[in-house]
């Protein structure tokens, strides 16, 4: 059972966090498959900005939706 101020995440919510985790490295692996290796240290850059750029998608999507149980 939830706490009072505990957010209602839905299964949308979980599912889109999922995807923001796995994006980065889904898009390197199929970079590094078709287009050829890059160095470490881009690849750390890249997945760090892709991260970044998920993550704050999701803030501005789900903000409204994940309501605080009154």
């Amino acid at each position: 059972m939830r706490k009072a101020g505990e957010p209602i995440y839905l299964r949308r919510h979980i599912a889109g966090l999922a995807i923001a985790v796995g994006l980065p490295l889904l898009l390197l692996q199929l970079y590094k498959v078709f287009i050829g290796p890059i160095s470490l240290g881009l690849q750390l850059l890249l997945g760090c900005a892709i991260a970044m750029a998920a993550g704050l998608t999701l803030y501005l999507t789900y903000r409204s939706s994940a309501r605080n149980h009154p």
